[in-house]
């Protein structure tokens, strides 16, 4: 019998396509055989349940291809899995933030020439990750620890007089203040035996913030990374070298790159479990130990170490196939931080209540001192002056879609100059703090060539008063170690002192009738500071005198504003920059212009170098 040639159609995706194909395909083909087609037939019972199939099996072919995409994928646990795909990790809560005052009493003490000072010897530090607690029992965590021993341009201590007997001195008040995040510590423990490729423990909690440390049970600390391809991570070193010059206090920690075996990734699979993972390697033959250098940089390649068609990344420089080592024959430790929600943003003035059991002398008190020591213990006290703000649910399934496709670009590397400059001071505080940043290519003269890869980085930082300053080498050093775990491999990033220019501003208004020329003057002053804080102005900002102006014409009661004049304020003996700078020379129609090498206006003292008068019509 010759084979018949069957018509068959593909594109059929529901019930009704599929029913009304299938009569046409009998029809067509059996119009002998079976020629029955009213509703209640048995031949139409069978096409329809197998229209019925193929509409379910059709739905779900187009769910689960829908699924694979991250701007359509609607199921949680894909929606996570497509999100640590490409990078992000996914956020189960908001965390409230606040800032938190700390006080203790010190004693008075004679230093020897009649004056009292407060007596050092009884300072107490409290730890870190010390809870305080509100009174309606919110937590509220401070990550890092209070010295009361130390004063820092970024840990300051305000001491002031507390008590005063017979114009003597009795008691002195120490302050500290310390960011707060609403969270408490969870402890938890996992045993494992032999060693397994891989191994993955859950922990299931709810408002999970993340993983604050693991320990094993001999003492050995794992080390969090984005993948466990990362070998390198950052480590901290306390900067205590007193005979540094560079110790200034502005870089309380000092950066470095560290190579770690033991190390793990997290992830979440849904709002309230987070998964750890460890990597494959055996504890008997670490091969992250190997120190990179010229004769085993590329070492795991699968076939040569072919170097010129070799991409390397700064956090993996030997290609290992262990992906660190995993736990075995121990316990590991895991506390891990939970809380946030809108719950957490608490009023002003409720956190109170400080938990001491992580707080001690900084010296040893002698039995005779007890008494003393017990008073001064009692007063320690804690506030917040500020509503804690911020606390939220987790991320939604939007939320984490729009900022997958947002990391996706960035790529959490450095690509632009702009890259390099956001990651410059978004350093941790800790490693110091850049106030002011600014990059550009190097100029060229006439007879050098243009090298793309090569960007100037301008930084300063901030003194103990809140002024400008000129970066040591150590927060230079602590940046440039930071940036080179996002810095392209092609790239050199040079860091170099922007220039301070200070200035004083001088002006001379008229006043209406029936105001009062002070508190115009005052006005006016109070104005031009707003306008010369520092947080308003950015490296290589010129200054449009129009604006100056306008912005005084606006202040009520001024009627004219006849001159304004900005001066250059220069010399190291009386506090300033030792840079002077040509205003009238850099002064056109209108616009005072920066100088051709990076620099920054800056008013010094303002409460002295603003200087304003009222002049007659």
């Amino acid at each position: 019998m010759a084979t018949t040639n069957r018509d068959i159609k593909y594109i059929n995706r529901d019930f009704t396509d599929f029913r009304s194909r299938l009569i046409e395909y009998a029809r067509t083909y059996f119009p002998q055989t079976y020629n029955d087609f009213t509703p209640s037939s048995v031949g139409m019972m069978f096409m329809e349940q197998a229209s019925y199939v193929g509409d379910v099996l059709s739905f779900y072919l187009d769910n689960q291809f829908q699924e694979t995409f991250t701007q359509y994928a609607q199921q949680t646990n894909n929606v996570f899995e497509l999100a640590y795909m490409f990078g992000y990790k996914p956020k189960t809560t908001g965390v409230a933030q606040t800032t938190v005052d700390f006080y203790q009493q010190l004693p008075s003490i004679d230093d020897g020439t009649g004056n009292y000072i407060p007596d050092y010897s009884f300072t107490i530090t409290i730890g870190e990750n010390t809870v305080v607690t509100s009174q309606n029992g919110s937590s509220f965590l401070i990550q890092d620890k209070v010295d009361f021993s130390v004063s820092s341009s970024l840990d300051p201590t305000e001491v002031t007089i507390y008590q005063i007997a017979g114009n003597i001195p009795q008691y002195f008040l120490l302050k500290k203040s310390r960011k707060a995040i609403s969270a408490t510590i969870n402890t938890t423990s996992f045993t494992f035996g032999a060693p397994q490729q891989f191994q993955t423990v859950n922990i299931n909690n709810a408002n999970i913030i993340k993983i604050l440390d693991i320990t094993d049970s001999d003492g050995n600390k794992w080390y969090e990374v984005d993948h466990l391809g990362q070998e390198m991570v950052f480590d901290t070193v306390k900067n205590t070298n007193i005979y540094d010059p560079n110790v200034n206090g502005d870089t309380p920690y000092l950066l470095r790159l560290r190579k770690v075996a033991r190390r793990f990734a997290t992830r979440f699979t849904s709002l309230s479990n987070l998964q750890i993972q460890f990597g494959a390697g055996n504890p008997a033959n670490i091969t992250e130990e190997i120190t990179p250098n010229a004769d085993n940089i590329g070492i795991g390649l699968p076939f040569e170490q072919d170097k010129l068609t070799t991409a390397y990344s700064p956090t993996n420089f030997l290609f290992t196939n262990t992906y660190g080592i995993s736990p075995s024959n121990t316990t590991l430790t895991v506390r891990y931080l939970t809380g946030g929600g809108i719950s957490s943003n608490i009023e002003a003035n409720s956190l109170v209540n400080l938990n001491t059991s992580n707080t001690k002398f900084n010296n040893v008190i002698s039995p005779a001192g007890a008494t003393l020591a017990n008073y001064v213990f009692a007063s320690l006290a804690t506030n917040n002056p500020e509503a804690a703000s911020g606390g939220r649910g987790g991320d939604t399934l939007e939320e984490i879609r729009q900022n997958t496709l947002a990391l996706i670009a960035s790529q959490k590397r450095s690509v632009t100059a702009d890259d390099y400059l956001v990651r410059a001071l978004s350093m941790p505080s800790d490693y110091g703090s850049i106030a002011k940043a600014f990059i550009e290519q190097p100029k060229l003269t006439d007879n050098q060539v243009s090298t793309i890869e090569t960007l100037n980085l301008y930084v300063l930082s901030l003194n103990a008063q809140g002024q400008l300053s000129v970066a040591t080498d150590d927060l230079k050093n602590n940046l440039r170690t930071y940036l080179s775990q996002y810095r392209m491999i092609g790239d050199n990033i040079e860091i170099r002192d922007a220039f301070i220019i200070n200035i004083g501003v001088d002006f001379e208004i008229i006043v209406l009738p029936e105001y009062n020329n002070n508190e115009v003057i005052l006005a006016c002053i109070t104005a031009l500071q707003d306008y010369f804080n520092l947080s308003n102005w950015q490296i290589n900002q010129p200054i449009f005198l129009r604006d100056l102006y306008v912005l005084l014409d606006r202040i009520k009661g001024v009627q004219t504003v006849k001159n304004i004049s900005l001066s250059n304020k220069a010399g190291t003996t009386s506090g300033y920059s030792q840079y002077a700078y040509d205003i009238v020379g850099a002064t056109q129609n209108q616009v005072i212009y920066p100088s051709l090498d990076p620099s920054i206006f800056e008013v010094k003292y303002p409460a002295t170098d603003i200087k304003g008068k009222v002049v007659p019509l």
